[in-house]
Parts: structure tokens; sequence; C-alpha cells
């Protein structure tokens, strides 16, 4: 396999220049993986310290949009983005299923799976009990299959048997993979909706956007031609630019932060 061709230093000045001569910038950026590094006991995320004070300085800037885009439930990445009530920052939770903006009630429209998202949580809780490292995960539209601490023979098996379950009870779920983790929701929306929306709310005429799983390139492919999409870490991606972790893209963050403001 070739090794990962990360962004020169020229390249990302190029994209911080871009970025940074936008009339209204929207940074939109997912969390888990991107700005905090991946955690074995996903409560305990939290933003790099270096990411924090770029994101602070950016929603301060004139002109100039922050969000958190995750496959996170609302309620949890207010949690481990440790949302001030005063925040700047934009959140959308469950793929945008859900928003939180400043100043605003959060927003979140009635789950008409409700009944059937417990029924399949439930069922799939007990089909992964005895598996030693894999636990389903609680989402607003339906739930997460997480196998990070598990073998590869048992993880692949409980993904197997939850498949199975929702291809019977929920067809017409969304299916969604990531590192070790496999979703399902009642709801449609993509980090590419949200972003979208984030978009047209603000009227941002330049988008830049970081993600490091599958997921995130929903909304990587989305982006238009003066854009900025940045694939953290490696495997396949249409991103322009490519760092190689979440310490890179706090510098990058931060570069952009200054440039924003002009210093």
């Amino acid at each position: 396999m070739s090794a990962v061709a990360y962004t020169t230093p020229d390249g990302i000045a190029e994209a911080v220049e871009r970025a940074a001569s936008a009339r209204h910038l929207l940074v939109a950026l997912d969390f888990d993986g991107t700005l905090a590094p991946l955690v074995d006991e996903p409560m305990s995320a939290r933003m790099l310290p270096a990411a924090r004070e770029a994101l602070t300085r950016l929603a301060q800037a004139p002109e100039t949009t922050v969000a958190l885009v995750s496959g996170r439930t609302l309620e949890h990445l207010a949690e481990i983005s440790e949302r001030e009530p005063d925040s700047r920052i934009h959140l959308a939770g469950s793929h945008g299923a859900e928003f939180w903006h400043p100043g605003a009630r959060a927003d979140s429209e009635s789950d008409d799976d409700a009944a059937l998202r417990d029924d399949l949580t439930a069922r799939a809780e007990q089909m992964v009990e005895g598996i030693a490292g894999a636990w389903i995960e609680h989402k607003r539209f339906g739930f997460g299959l997480h196998t990070r601490l598990a073998d590869r023979t048992s993880a692949a098996d409980a993904a197997a048997r939850i498949d199975e379950l929702v291809r019977a009870e929920a067809p017409m779920w969304r299916r969604r993979t990531g590192q070790d983790i496999l979703e399902f929701a009642s709801r449609h929306e993509g980090k590419d909706s949200a972003v979208r929306s984030l978009r047209e709310r603000v009227g941002a005429d330049v988008v830049v956007f970081a993600g490091d799983d599958v997921t995130d390139e929903d909304a990587l492919r989305s982006l238009g031609a003066g854009d900025v999409g940045i694939r953290v870490g490696g495997g396949e991606s249409v991103a322009a630019y490519r760092v190689p972790d979440a310490a890179a893209l706090a510098e990058m963050l931060g570069r952009l932060a200054e440039a924003r403001a002009g210093e």
C-alpha cells in the first residue's frame, strides 16, 4: 500500500489564504478524530487545546461562522465540546438532523419511529451481550454498534447479525459505517445537508470543512470549487487537502484564525 500524501506547507498556505479572503467564511468541522483524538470511551473525547483556541478566535473574527458537524446526538455533542451557554459555535448533531444555533433554542424534529428505535436498540443490545468490546450507543434517531475494542471476528459477527435485524425490521433506515462503528438511523440527513443548511443560514461564500471518516465524505463531495475540503488522516477521500492528525489540523486552524483577523 502506498504512503498517504499529505498536503505540503505551500499547499496549506494556499488553503489558508483562500479561506481567509472570503467575504463570509463558514468553518464547519467534524469532531471525533478531527478536533479530538479518537478514544476508547467516546464520552471522554475532548477537543485539543490548540483546536479550541483556534475555534474561539475564528468565532470572534468578523464575518466568520464556526460549526461542529457530527454524528453524535446534539446532547452528546454539546457535552463533549464543552459548550458554554454564550458559545458562538453552531452545533449540528445526528448528521444534520439536529441543530443548535447561538442565541436560539435547539432545533430537533420529533422522531416518528421512536417506538421502533427503542425496540431495535434493545434487541441489538441483547445481540452483543457477551461480546467483549462491543456495545450499542443510543442515538436520537437510531443506534450505533461500536466495536473499537472487540476482536475482528467478533466485530464482524455482531455487525452481520445487526445488519440482518435492521434489514428485516427497518429496511428504509439509513445505514452508515465508520471507524469501528456501524450506525442505523430513521432520518436520512447527512453532513452534506448539514453544511448546506449552515451555508444558507449565514450566507457564506466559502466553506472550510474537515473530517476524518467515511461519513465526512458526504460533506467533502458537496463542496464547491472555491471551498476548502480537508481530510484528517488516512483513507480514501475526495478532499483536495490532507493533514496527518488532529494536531496538524489545529495548527492549520490557528493559522487561519490569524489570517482571518489580519494578523
